[in-house]
């Protein structure tokens, strides 16, 4: 006998999602302590956090294939919030790093496409959350790129400069914004700390991140229930009674 005909079945759960997209920090993120991991970790029984991070990727690349990520009627995304966070190779220095290097007036565009983008799929801009690079410490950065065998291809007054292109983006879009280059730095302090690499996070970095990043997510989420009843709350004759409802327990 079928499953569903033994017990019934009832209607599918809509699993909410909330997709992070990005380059490399976006992609490490799941690894241990990662400002992602911490994310899915508060939201488990609520969301579905997606990692959708492209190690060396820039907003050129990211523009292509972000409608191969998420397309319109779609109902198994159901995204409740998007993340977008690119910066870090857009601003390599293009004599040192032309591959990744984009142009200040291109990264704009490309970050209002892909905002543009995300509300023709029915995805408002409400739900939309822009994160600037992080700073650069140049002098660990430095001796990274010596190691593989090329100059400093990055300076922080230049990751500066994109991280108020997003901003202004984000202004000029209407979505919201979470400004960790002025965040990481603030009153001058070192922020050497929050760098595994001089690039990309730390332990400490990433909790920098999520701690800050939480009460973004949690205004787009706060009214979400927890899917399926809790243990106790599971009627013991009947089980089928308390898990096959709407799941909002």
């Amino acid at each position: 006998m079928a499953l569903c005909e033994a017990v019934g079945c009832g209607s599918t759960l809509v699993w909410p999602r909330v997709l992070l997209f990005g380059d490399s920090i976006t992609q490490f993120s799941f690894q241990q302590g990662g400002w992602g991991a911490s994310l899915a970790d508060k939201l488990v029984r609520k969301c579905d956090v997606l990692n959708r991070g492209f190690s060396g990727y820039n907003t050129r690349w990211a523009k292509i294939i972000l409608p191969r990520l998420i397309r319109k009627g779609n109902s198994l995304d159901n995204l409740v919030a998007v993340t977008i966070f690119f910066g870090a190779n857009d601003s390599a220095l293009k004599d040192e790093n032309p591959k990744q290097h984009i142009p200040l007036d291109e990264y704009i565009a490309n970050l209002k496409s892909m905002v543009q983008y995300l509300k023709s799929v029915d995805i408002p801009k409400s739900r939309v959350i822009l994160i600037t690079p992080p700073p650069l410490w140049e002098t660990a950065w430095e001796k990274e790129c010596h190691m593989q065998g090329c100059k400093l291809n990055r300076l922080n007054a230049v990751v500066g400069e994109y991280a108020s292109a997003c901003l202004q983006v984000a202004q000029d879009c209407g979505t919201d914004a979470l400004d960790l280059w002025t965040l990481m730095q603030k009153d001058s302090q070192d922020f050497s700390s929050y760098l595994s690499d001089g690039l990309h996070l730390s332990p400490k970095g990433n909790e920098f991140l999520f701690s800050h990043l939480w009460p973004l997510i949690e205004k787009k989420v706060s009214s979400l229930p927890l899917l399926l009843p809790y243990w106790r709350d599971v009627a013991e004759a009947k089980p089928e009674l308390s898990l096959l409802g709407d799941g909002d327990h």
